[in-house]
């Protein structure tokens, strides 16, 4: 006889509104920790004086997020698949502490998953580090970078590259951490990165003189210093050995295992390539218009990245419980997830406009020093306080798709988005030019929703949540 019991047999996936938010958030706030390193570098050299600097940061940023966003299926991947392994354990009436039985045998489902993605963002880091000065000639110039904020560009990324495997590693154990609801451990792996950026950068820039050297020195050493942390974290969670967390059976990493772990990570890259293509795109149109503009998007965008990694907390509450309740195959429960994810996300959204709306001001005035950058910042301000509210739907969306590791839909979503977006947004900005880059940037946003929404509707319609999912 199976030991698969019915989801009626079993204890329910919590789904109260203070489970959500207890998920989110440490979740919010170890978010929050990430954009705030990018925050900082901005404000450091936005008060600079320097308006070909400032720009040139908004490049290596929108750079450095086209290369390793197009990577954070390790992340995504690494959650969803760690959330669907509890989910499949309690499905057999197992509880979560045997799951990390035997790990000194090497045999946990959950310390296979990490090793694995560990390993994929170990290569990964290494090829784009070998390929460095190719990768950020070649990306500048297609940003089409000034030659003042190209050079300031280069400075900083020759060295922040150096941290590109740490960054990669950090993806994996945020998607790990996350998917066991482990998000404490989120926090304090985060939190550590983001204070020892700042000090070190502080001590780099101030301390020593370095410049927009010792910005990016700063953050790499601080990705490399969060790559210890967590591994002690991972092996206080899993309570095993230093030796066991490093080694396993090389028949875990056979060229098949790997093969079927890529092939829902293929479909996540081609989704994230062409989200960060199109935010690369959205630079491109601004660098064309100047590096006034493009220093000014640098700031305003920062908007847009703190709100997503906020909205990403209840999102990751979303693919936590979607996933488990996916890994049991409890399909009422799984919808009564959505509709309570999403009521918390478009609340937490009205909650960030109206922050921003009061906050606006006083963040452009840290940001920058440069009277031209400021003025024309304030003059768009409001595309970027309603960004949370235009914006909540798709993170909300992917968090429950990642969560079912639909990857066949995400990757057609992405196909259609891009299909739209790409030649929408030149019409805008041909129209339009700074108003028609913001709304680019709105319309990129909610066509994901309204594409996911569709996908999502027609599953409910037909009753067919099944078939959505990624069979690993």
């Amino acid at each position: 006889m199976s030991s698969t019991l019915p989801p009626s047999a079993m204890p329910p996936i919590d789904t109260r509104y203070a489970r959500i938010i207890a998920i989110a958030l440490p979740v919010l706030l170890a978010n929050l920790a990430m954009p705030l390193q990018s925050i900082i570098d901005t404000a450091i050299i936005g008060n600079m004086n320097d308006t070909a600097k400032l720009a040139g940061i908004g490049l290596a940023v929108q750079l450095l997020s086209l290369l390793l966003v197009s990577f954070n299926f390790l992340q995504y991947a690494s959650s969803g698949l760690s959330a669907q392994a509890l989910g499949q354990q309690a499905n057999k009436n197992t509880a979560h502490s045997d799951i990390l039985k035997n790990n000194q045998s090497q045999q946990s489902p959950l310390l296979l998953i990490l090793q694995r993605a560990l390993v994929l963002a170990f290569i990964i880091g290494t090829v784009l580090l070998l390929a460095k000065p190719w990768l950020i000639d070649m990306g500048l110039q297609a940003l089409s970078a000034n030659p003042n904020s190209g050079i300031a560009a280069k400075t900083y990324l020759d060295v922040r590259f150096w941290g590109v495997i740490a960054e990669l590693m950090n993806f994996a154990f945020i998607g790990w951490f996350a998917g066991q609801g482990k998000t404490r451990y989120m926090l304090y792996q985060q939190g550590f990165i983001a204070i020892i950026n700042i000090i070190l950068t502080l001590f780099f820039v101030f301390g020593m003189n370095m410049g927009l050297v010792g910005v990016a020195l700063g953050t790499a050493i601080a990705f490399w210093l969060g790559v210890v942390l967590a591994l002690w974290l991972s092996r206080q969670h899993l309570k095993i050995s230093w030796w066991a967390l490093f080694t396993t059976d090389p028949q875990h990493f056979s060229k098949s295992k790997m093969l079927r772990l890529f092939s829902l990570n293929k479909d996540i890259f081609i989704r994230t390539l062409i989200l960060t293509l199109s935010f690369a795109w959205i630079t491109r149109l601004s660098a064309q218009s100047g590096d006034v503009i493009l220093a000014a998007n640098a700031i305003l965008l920062q908007v847009l990245s703190i709100s997503a990694f906020a909205l990403d907390g209840v999102a990751v509450s979303a693919e936590t419980l979607s996933g488990q309740a996916a890994g049991r195959r409890d399909w009422s429960r799984f919808r009564i997830i959505v509709k309570r994810t999403g009521i918390v996300s478009y609340g937490l959204a009205i909650l960030l406009s109206a922050i921003w709306w009061l906050a606006m001001p006083t963040y452009l005035q840290f940001m920058t020093n440069i009277e031209s950058v400021f003025t024309l910042a304030y003059d768009y301000h409001l595309y970027a306080v309603l960004l949370p509210l235009v914006g909540v739907g798709a993170y909300w969306l992917d968090g429950i798709f990642f969560g079912l590791t639909a990857g066949n839909i995400i990757r057609n979503a992405a196909l259609i988005l891009a299909a739209i977006f790409f030649p929408l947004s030149w019409l805008l900005y041909q129209q339009w030019g700074m108003t028609g880059i913001w709304l680019s940037v709105w319309c990129l946003l909610l066509l994901r929703m309204l594409i996911l929404a569709g996908f999502l509707y027609r599953a409910h319609q037909t009753g067919s949540y099944e078939k959505l999912q990624f069979d690993h």
